[in-house]
């Protein structure tokens, strides 16, 4: 697929999705509009992802939810949306699922009941707008947002209403439990170690 697809005026579904095959790049889709996920993610952005996604790990070790780092493709189907009319298909940075039932060959369908994505400068927009909302709107029960560049964690625990409240930052030498998980904690410190220093103002 050509990178100026994501301009045209064309919705895309995932036969589509499944159809770009070209080396070196990675595409999400919401509500049928394709977005370029180019470029790669930096090391910081690596490392957190790799902390993260050990602490949960080690966690679930010996219970029934599964950790996935990306890339792994989501499809987030409306009502009975067969494969080929799925329109919405991302790669979480990091989603944890409790159903194994959503799970299949090709990655999931269906909510997860934790999505974790840390922003880069091509992502953030998308993460902090497109994606709250559609996380909110399918049903993902926890949504972190990590930034890099503050080292900060905000965290948003779905309401009884189907939405956000505000969110929780955390920082520094913050502790915070998990919303899904009341039994596990985790520092703030060990996201971020040993990943590249916070750069200076």
């Amino acid at each position: 697929m050509q990178t100026s697809a994501k301009k045209l005026n064309t919705l895309f579904f995932y036969k589509d999705y499944l159809s770009w095959t070209a080396e070196n790049e990675r595409w999400e889709l919401i509500d049928g509009i394709a977005y370029d996920m180019s470029p790669a993610p930096t090391r910081k952005h690596q490392g957190i992802s790799r902390n993260i996604a050990r602490i949960l790990s080690n966690y679930l070790e010996d219970k029934d939810c599964s950790v996935y780092a990306a890339p792994f493709d989501v499809r987030l189907p409306v009502g009975l949306q067969t494969d080929a009319e799925i329109n919405t298909v991302v790669q979480p940075d990091i989603s944890v699922f409790c159903d194994q039932d959503k799970l299949d060959d090709k990655g999931a369908v269906g909510a997860p009941d934790l999505v974790i994505e840390i922003l880069s400068p091509s992502t953030a927009v998308k993460d902090l707008r497109e994606k709250f909302f559609l996380y909110e709107k399918v049903g993902v029960k926890e949504y972190w947002i990590v930034d890099p560049a503050n080292e900060t964690l905000t965290v948003y625990i779905l309401d009884k209403k189907g939405k956000y409240p505000r969110g929780k930052v955390y920082a520094g030498k913050d502790k915070f439990q998990v919303g899904i998980f009341k039994d596990l904690e985790i520092n703030m410190e060990d996201i971020f170690k040993d990943t590249p220093p916070k750069k200076k103002l």
